[in-house]
């Protein structure tokens, strides 16, 4: 098989977590240095069914945006990553952010009954406005249905969970011969992506506001992909895929802190309890995915070749990434990075520099280039340490040339 066609039934599937989808940011330029280290030629990217969800999305559109050239769209997406400010992703300033956060307060503290009297209706806790000009410059998404028709790109998918029917869309570009799917609570939507895809798709739950989205001859309002959705592999092998390079943003398992006997924990703050919700969406639909084809690669295994040719499924090549290390400590001891209006706010949730319980909260909104800069290392570590597994994934032959230096330039 070669480069051509392996790269046509491969798929990069990236997962959400605000600004935890920096470390995506680092394995991609940790593929793309081993890449040149292996002797492939510069071009077009070595997966051409892309699939994002939340953050990661964005960064998924943003590659298939530059499909033909693989190198110079992770380099243009890495100084973004590296460069990043919280005041480019939402409002920051004190007034803004202190008028939502008072809005909010209100709500919890004086009721949903004094809310509607006084007509505050906060859409969310933050206001994500200057994201929409961020991605007007970073994601060139005109170019995506030009890159389908010259053969660089077979396919983009972006999900977004809609509060209005409940169900769970990827909405897709591909060519033509692509036929829609539906399932129980989950289907898809073919049409160009917009930069309000990703807005949707991103918009992290009661943090972030709806967006509204147009499907089936009508609008609803659409939140982060990551809420409801029960296969986040799906999109990808219903697009084609036989190998599927997963990025995800949430360790699968957090070690259990070892207590002295007789410990009183404190009760958890409003950070805590959010952290603890967000990384369940994040996380659990994606290690139960991931599982499932395990298994069914395990039950393939053992069928015979006659049998398999008889099957109407068949194995899927998988390699997964996830963080070797906690982003949640690494955010505690970034928050004092995060504008003060944002530390206040915070703070009135339980969320402290280096303080315990509140890191989960934070990691999701440390849009900081402290804090990204550290997930993108992490990133080009855990892949490099896998050299020889992402070598064999794309059939690249290792000469055991050195890693060129990773610049974000």
């Amino acid at each position: 098989m070669t480069h051509a066609s392996r790269a046509d039934t491969t798929a990069l599937v990236l997962t959400g977590g605000g600004a935890r989808a920096a470390y995506q940011v680092g394995v991609l330029q940790a593929i793309a240095a081993l890449r040149a280290a292996c002797g492939q030629a510069h071009g077009p990217a070595p997966f051409s069914i892309l699939i994002g969800t939340s953050a990661g999305a964005i960064n998924a559109a943003a590659l298939a945006s530059g499909a033909d050239h693989f190198d110079h769209a992770v380099r243009r997406i890495a100084r973004a990553w590296s460069q990043v400010h919280a005041q480019q992703v939402y409002h920051a300033d004190s007034l803004r952010v202190l008028q939502r956060g008072a809005h909010w307060l209100t709500l919890l503290s004086l009721g949903w009954a004094l809310a509607r009297w006084r007509r505050v209706h906060p859409h969310s806790l933050l206001n994500n406005a200057p994201l929409a000009q961020l991605l007007k410059t970073l994601v060139p998404l005109e170019r995506v249905p030009h890159l389908i028709r010259a053969g660089h790109l077979r396919a983009l998918a972006v999900t977004a969970s809609s509060y209005n029917s409940g169900l769970h869309v990827a909405f897709f570009d591909a060519g033509d011969a692509q036929a829609p799917w539906a399932h129980t609570l989950r289907k898809s939507a073919r049409g160009p992506i917009t930069h309000a895809h990703l807005l949707a798709s991103s918009a992290i739950p009661l943090v972030f506001p709806a967006t509204a989205l147009p499907i089936d001859g009508h609008t609803e309002y659409f939140g982060d992909g990551s809420m409801r959705q029960t296969s986040p592999l799906a999109p990808a092998i219903h697009l084609g895929a036989q190998r599927l390079l997963v990025v995800g943003t949430s360790r699968s398992q957090e070690p259990t802190p070892m207590l002295p006997p007789g410990t009183q924990q404190p009760y958890p703050s409003l950070a805590t309890v959010a952290g603890h919700a967000l990384s369940n969406i994040f996380l659990d639909a994606l290690a139960v995915d991931i599982t499932h084809v395990q298994q069914i690669n395990h039950a393939l295994s053992l069928m015979t070749a006659e049998q398999q040719s008889h099957s109407p499924i068949h194995p899927l090549e998988l390699l997964v990434f996830m963080p070797s290390r906690s982003l949640d400590d690494e955010a505690a001891r970034h928050v004092g990075d995060l504008p003060r209006s944002m530390r206040v706010l915070l703070s009135t949730l339980g969320v402290q520099a280096n303080g315990p319980g509140g890191g989960a909260l934070a990691s999701y909104l440390l849009f900081e280039s402290g804090y990204t800069r550290q997930l993108m290392a992490l990133g080009r570590s855990d892949a490099l340490a896998r050299r020889e597994e992402i070598c064999a994934f794309f059939g690249w032959h290792d000469s055991g040339n050195p890693i060129r230096r990773i610049c974000f330039s």
